[in-house]
């Protein structure tokens, strides 16, 4: 994200003719956009992108576990008093 961020960045500086942007080739101006498609390109067929989504997942899935035994053990505990 950080390249097309980039690369969105200077094609704005490109186009409004902004110093030092201005006097710069397009391909240099375009490279990130480039380098971005490479990176998700490489994401997807090594399956860094399904990694991390599912790592994503199985750390919310934790934390609805966690929250439910804490709203579970305090009840049990007054049970257990009376």
């Amino acid at each position: 994200m950080y390249l097309l961020g980039l690369g969105i960045i200077l094609l704005v500086l490109k186009y409004l003719e902004i110093s030092p942007v201005d006097g710069w080739p397009w391909w240099q101006v375009l490279t990130p956009f480039g380098l971005t498609v490479i990176w998700w390109t490489w994401a997807d067929w090594s399956g860094y992108t399904k990694r991390r989504a599912m790592a994503r997942t199985e750390k919310i899935k934790q934390q609805r576990l966690e929250q439910r035994r804490q709203a579970i053990l305090p009840q049990k505990r007054r049970r257990d008093r009376q």
